[in-house]
């Protein structure tokens, strides 16, 4: 059920990338443990046609099209078929409601770099590039793009904002699932912490009606990577609260390709088109 009357919808999506979901627990992710309460948290199978690398998985989840639509099927987005198939957010823009996008530290999901930009159109863009390749500079980034997108929303509310967040899956790449890859995860959950606490500050915020969808885009092995089709690897997650979504009810998500559709439906502007 989707709100009606003069109420202004509002949807802030946030990404966190390369979070297994045996991770999420009310110790290390107390906040995204609480959409489970709240609304919906479920693991999401990654298509068995879909290569469990970051650019694929993103680019089902963010289109709501499959490989062999999209096109894309690694890291290196070059040859892909966004045009046909564009993102959640510039259908958005597009259909002329404020956006924001804000990316911590991966290139190809927002700027011209290794076949980007994934996400073609917004009205705000911010990019916190990586000053240096280490464990402590993607963290920087994350808390620089948090900070910087929570300011926006507390002050602006655009329509729909995306907010990527990209520390846990380096992390993992780096030193594996064990206590800093936990440590990650405590860190990025305490941030959308942060995200959902800029919304709540708004002072029209009780006139508004947010809907807010977290998800992840693959796992990690316990020694670190992905790629394959490991149980650890090849299980997402998403988790979702606002109007219509019950605790309890019906999983809004059960595929990566649905995320898309339940971002726009809850605009209600602009439908699932």
């Amino acid at each position: 059920m989707l709100l009606s009357g003069p109420t202004l919808r509002h949807v802030l999506a946030i990404g966190v990338d390369g979070v297994r979901f045996d991770l999420l627990g009310p110790e290390v992710t107390p906040v995204i443990w609480g959409f489970g309460r709240d609304g919906f948290l479920g693991p999401v199978p990654i298509d068995e046609t879909t290569p469990t690398w970051s650019g694929p998985c993103w680019a089902t989840i963010a289109t709501g099209a499959g490989v062999d639509g999209h096109g894309i099927t690694g890291n290196d987005l070059t040859g892909h078929r966004l045009a046909e198939h564009p993102d959640f957010v510039t259908v958005a823009t597009r259909a002329g409601l404020p956006t924001l996008l804000a990316v911590s530290g991966w290139p190809p999901l927002a700027v011209t770099e290794d076949g980007g930009p994934l996400f073609a159109e917004a009205g705000r863009r911010e990019f916190v590039a990586v000053s240096e390749v280490s464990l402590e500079a993607w963290d920087a980034a994350d808390e620089a793009t948090a900070v910087l997108a929570a300011s926006i929303l507390a002050e602006n509310g655009p329509r729909l904002s995306f907010v990527y967040l990209g520390a846990v899956d380096i992390t993992g790449h780096a030193v594996g699932a064990g206590a800093a890859y936990r440590e990650a995860a405590r860190a990025a959950d305490e941030r959308v912490g942060r995200l959902l606490a800029a919304v709540r500050s708004r002072p029209s915020f009780t006139q508004e009606a947010w809907t807010t969808v977290v998800v992840t885009d693959h796992g990690h092995l316990d020694q670190g990577g992905h790629g394959g089709r490991e149980p650890e690897v090849a299980t997402a997650w998403a988790a979702a609260a606002g109007p219509g979504i019950r605790p309890g009810g019906p999983a809004p998500v059960t595929r990566q390709d649905q995320v898309a559709s339940l971002v726009l439906a809850a605009l209600g502007d602009i439908g699932a088109s």
